[in-house]
């Protein structure tokens, strides 16, 4: 019986793949950075589940998950040149989101964890309004 739920586990794995694999593949610029969002936001609340839970592993995993999802997807897709202040302010912020959850996570900080999941929502919130229509704005 192991074996079934190890092989039906791989086989919702697989499934959960192709399925965000094909959600990326059609998505505009615009939804990219949704996706984005709602991995950071999954990152996030996976990070304060995994700290209530004394999973410090999980933890790390977590946060280091949402630190990649800052770094090297939404502030890598920033267009410094067409989106001057504006591009230059979410810079600034998701670099300090990085650096907070960083600290965060060597102090057990779940307040700071929480700074950086309310800050997120608010601005995934605002980009979800937008729409299809603010192509260009990042």
């Amino acid at each position: 019986m192991k074996r079934v739920g190890m092989l039906t586990r791989k086989g919702a794995q697989a499934y959960a793949t192709v399925g965000l694999e094909t959600a990326v593949m059609g998505a505009s610029p615009h939804q990219l950075i949704v996706l984005l969002y709602d991995g950071l936001e999954k990152a996030l609340n996976r990070a304060l589940w995994a700290l209530d839970e004394g999973k410090v592993a999980e933890r790390g995993m977590a946060i280091s998950k949402a630190i990649t999802i800052l770094d090297n997807g939404l502030d890598a897709a920033l267009d410094m040149e067409k989106g001057g202040e504006l591009s230059e302010n979410l810079h600034n912020l998701y670099g300090y989101m990085s650096r907070t959850l960083l600290k965060a996570n060597i102090k057990v900080d779940r307040n700071s964890i929480e700074h950086v999941a309310d800050m997120v929502n608010d601005i995934a919130t605002a980009w979800r309004s937008i729409g299809d229509n603010g192509k260009g704005l990042s």
